[in-house]
């Protein structure tokens, strides 16, 4: 039968993992005569007892495996650590939580035997999201496709289903600064789009707040696409359109109304206006700059405690 991998990045979740669980061997349990599971569960430094009771869950349940990591690395590699250690003939991406469904996984696993390689789960409402965040989420995809030529899927999460062709190509992708999104997206392969609600969270909090979802927009922008590296030269041809066109204003006024201009009002004005202009682009440049200082490093990605119980060395990890 085919083997198929459930992996769950966890940080911090002991109150969501028994609801999970629960969920997950109805779920597993109407499709075991049709297909092999593996549900790989990666701690990523969690401070709770989240590791203590995926161990438990193991102890009864072989099928549970984990991946626990030296200290917190974050969800992305966290995501990049399931890729690496699963070993099913296609993989799904679940969060802990329980905000997206495991009674979806069937729909997703119809569309992957009819050929598809990304079957990806669309949300069609966000319950328990505040306005502010389903805004921001909405520009954001704006933003990112605007400057991108590779399309986009917008209202899509982790959540999906990735055949072993594809697990393979982005387990070759090394990069330190990640962002699994654009990855799913930039990959290509033959998709399909699953629309399904979002619920709320079963239990605990959500682990994002605004900074890192604005660093993590960020990381997908600078991380996919060298757009804002060039709006620089665009904006540049009507800055100095604009500053000849002023200077001639000047010049002509000067010489009919043969009235002094307070030059220290525009001199002020257009120091300001081009120091913001460098600053700015400074920035965007500086984030490339920090992009390519951290890839350079060639550290390892993540670092695994345990797989499964046993001590790791991180040999595999260190010297690829």
């Amino acid at each position: 039968m085919k083997k198929i991998s459930i992996i769950i990045p966890a940080y911090n979740e002991e109150e969501s993992l028994p609801f999970l669980i629960e969920r997950l061997n109805k779920l597993i349990d109407s499709l075991e005569d049709k297909y092999d599971f593996e549900i790989l569960f990666v701690n990523d430094g969690s401070k709770d007892k989240t590791i203590e009771l995926i161990k438990q869950y193991r102890e009864k349940d072989k099928r549970i495996c984990f991946v626990d990591f030296a200290r917190n690395f974050g969800k992305e590699l966290a995501m990049k650590a399931g890729i690496d250690y699963c070993t099913g003939d296609c993989a799904i991406f679940l969060d802990a939580d329980l905000q997206d469904p495991p009674e979806l996984i069937p729909e997703l696993i119809k569309y992957w035997e009819e050929g598809y390689d990304d079957v990806y789960a669309r949300r069609k409402s966000r319950k328990g999201e505040t306005l502010m965040k389903k805004f921001t989420s909405k520009m954001y995809y704006r933003v990112l496709q605007a400057l991108t030529p590779v399309e986009i899927q917008v209202d899509t999460g982790d959540f999906r289903l990735l055949d072993r062709r594809c697990i393979n190509v982005l387990k070759s992708m090394k990069e330190v600064q990640r962002n699994s999104k654009s990855l799913f997206s930039w990959i290509g392969y033959k998709k399909k789009a699953v629309f399904y609600d979002r619920d709320p969270r079963i239990a605990g909090k959500t682990k994002w707040n605004y900074a890192k979802l604005f660093n993590l927009a960020i990381d997908g922008i600078t991380s996919f696409t060298t757009s804002p590296l060039r709006i620089s030269a665009y904006l540049s041809i009507p800055t100095f359109l604009m500053l000849i066109g002023y200077l001639i204003y000047v010049i002509v006024k000067c010489i009919r109304i043969q009235e002094a201009v307070q030059a220290y009002q525009a001199i002020i004005l257009l120091v300001l206006f081009f120091s913001g202009v460098q600053i700015l682009f400074f920035g965007i440049v500086g984030e490339y700059l920090g992009r390519i200082f951290n890839e350079s490093k060639a550290r390892p990605l993540y670092l695994v405690n345990e797989y499964n119980g046993e001590k790791e060395t991180n040999e595999k990890l260190i010297n690829s």
